[in-house]
């Protein structure tokens, strides 16, 4: 009997290095990657005119093609390195009807809130298409590690790694591709 595709959920707070590490993971495991914010930064060239913000248009419209695009690569029986923050409130029940279609594996991203700040604010400068998310992240240290660990992580009832990415990764790619493979 075929074994189902896996679902790699890489998950963490802003600045975390996820979608940095779901390419690599994807590249090392031989599967596509699927990021949420690059589906979103991809809408807003149809739609340069969308005032970014928690709720906007492009947002709305993000989520749903996410899990959508997943839903059919995972049906097609393809592995997928799944990208986003996937906070629990938010995420969760969009990974819950995908459980029948693959074997979830989580890996969250562990880092701390300064070198997390210092990435979104140099991700921020060197990336326009990052204005499609909202406005410039304040750089307050201690308003940002405040909010850094509150991040609420997924709780899908699934194997989970942690994986801190604040020099390369610990543990390595070698580890995290047998923990998808097992």
């Amino acid at each position: 009997m075929p074994r189902s595709p896996a679902l790699v959920v890489v998950s963490g707070p802003a600045g975390a290095g996820k979608t940095t590490l779901a390419h690599a993971l994807a590249r090392a495991v031989g599967c596509p990657a699927i990021c949420r914010d690059e589906i979103k930064e991809g809408m807003v060239h149809a739609r340069p005119d969308v005032v970014p913000g928690l709720r906007d248009e492009l947002s709305m419209r993000t989520l749903p093609t996410f899990f959508g695009v997943l839903g059919v690569l995972l049906e097609a029986g393809v592995t997928t390195v799944a990208e986003a923050a996937f906070q629990d409130r938010l995420w969760r029940p969009g990974l819950e009807p995908l459980r029948g279609l693959a074997r979830i594996r989580i890996v969250h991203c562990l880092v701390g809130a300064d070198v997390a700040l210092a990435r979104v604010l140099r991700r921020w400068e060197e990336n326009p298409l990052r204005r499609a998310h909202g406005t410039r992240p304040a750089a307050d240290a201690a308003e940002y590690a405040r909010a850094h660990r509150a991040f609420d992580r997924v709780s899908v009832d699934a194997p989970w790694i942690e994986v801190d990415t604040t020099d390369g990764y610990a543990p390595g790619l070698d580890e995290l591709v047998a923990f998808v493979n097992a």
